[in-house]
């Protein structure tokens, strides 16, 4: 894994000059999840954790928690923001589960490419317009089902249709083009880069660009600022600068779970597991973020390989140490920690465990001050 020097103010990428990049130091991670074979060590999948309040207090942590991650799909709900602060998307009449769709990573099961429909509808658009290309729907490549023969699918089956949708919605409502929409100086990625800055607290300069699997700018940033992004969004209507975006957007994800994921996701179980309090999203290579709304707490984890069920074994055991779970959740989630390697004929072989406990941070009463200055403050 490479990032740049100091990779909270270089951007990533060509621009990047060759004596910018280092290797990420082994004390930024730590052992999270361990897989054992024959009793024996096989497999340990390192990674980083933070734990933080609506406050920007870091609460816990394991490994270094200002590790610099890209956020991937964790990053859709912020995304989504101009489209609310706008007033387009009340303009354009979205539905609470139009709303949930721009925040999905979803299988592109009926349900969402009609909802995807939907929202393009109501700006005059259709499919065609949309930049994030097509792929198998997630419905068969995650749940590792082999798709019908025969099978058509578009943009509109893109696990990121929604988010997409959202973005050419507010193209057409604000007059702006919609063809290079995915462009970094167009004028919807202008306003995306300063809703995330301002909602994570950190500088639009301070945040690595990269290209995303759908086409659309991504950025990078300490799980520490993504944790806090969702601790705010928790808050909903509470938070003085994002309230009615937040509780829109936050509410939507807890109201349709399914459309934010869809079948046998780790998303949908979560949240429904969570039974309206947490806002579960994940993001490719090894990213999750959960939100507690009653806590006004969020967790960001990164597994540094990418590897999927070790991520959700971490998950699980966060959930857990943080005490965010009673014992009927518990029992609910389960099976997500994965905890039994099986063979292709379904004998245990192997077992797969959480290593970690998360080292809890004393600060005094008074509240510190953000993790990073706001957009604006602290310039030179």
């Amino acid at each position: 894994m490479l990032v740049c020097k100091g990779a909270i103010v270089a951007p990533l990428g060509p621009d990047c000059p060759v004596e910018m990049v280092r290797r990420v130091s082994p004390a930024e991670l730590v052992p999270l999840v361990e897989l054992t074979r024959g009793g024996h060590s096989e497999c340990l999948h390192f990674g980083a954790i933070a734990v933080v309040n609506k406050h920007g207090t870091v609460l816990a942590q394991a490994g270094n928690p200002q590790f610099v991650s890209f956020t991937r799909s964790t990053l859709k709900v912020l995304q989504a923001l101009p489209l609310l602060q706008t007033g387009a998307a009340k303009a354009l009449g979205l539905s609470q589960a139009e709303l949930a769709l721009l925040c999905a990573s979803h299988n592109g099961e009926p349900m969402h490419v009609q909802t995807a429909e939907s929202i393009l509808a109501k700006a005059g658009q259709n499919y065609r317009v949309l930049r994030c290309g097509c792929h198998v729907p997630g419905l068969f490549t995650l749940l590792d089902k082999a798709p019908p023969e025969g099978l058509v699918y578009d943009e509109r089956h893109h696990n990121c249709s929604g988010k997409h949708a959202g973005f050419v919605a507010l193209c057409a409502q604000q007059g702006w083009p919609v063809a290079n929409y995915t462009e970094p100086t167009h004028p919807l990625q202008q306003a995306v880069r300063a809703a995330v800055a301002r909602a994570v607290a950190m500088r639009e300069k301070d945040m690595p660009m990269g290209i995303d699997g759908c086409s659309a700018p991504n950025y990078a940033m300490p799980l520490s600022s993504l944790a806090y992004g969702y601790a705010r969004l928790a808050t909903g209507a509470a938070d003085t600068e994002f309230g009615d975006s937040f509780a829109l957007l936050g509410d939507a994800m807890t109201a349709h779970p399914d459309l934010v994921s869809g079948t046998g996701r780790n998303d949908l179980a979560l949240m429904r597991a969570g039974r309206g309090d947490w806002i579960s999203k994940i993001g490719a290579d090894g990213v999750q973020v959960m939100a507690s709304k009653s806590r006004g707490e969020a967790f960001a984890i990164k597994i540094s390989d990418g590897n999927k069920p070790a991520l959700y074994a971490a998950t699980v055991a966060v959930l857990e140490q943080l005490g965010w779970m009673d014992q009927g959740q518990a029992a609910e989630l389960d099976s997500w920690r994965g905890t039994e390697i099986l063979s292709a004929r379904g004998v245990v072989v192997g077992a797969r465990r959480a290593c970690f406990g998360l080292q809890r941070r004393a600060f005094s009463p008074a509240s510190p001050p953000p993790l990073h200055p706001r957009r604006g403050e602290g310039e030179p």
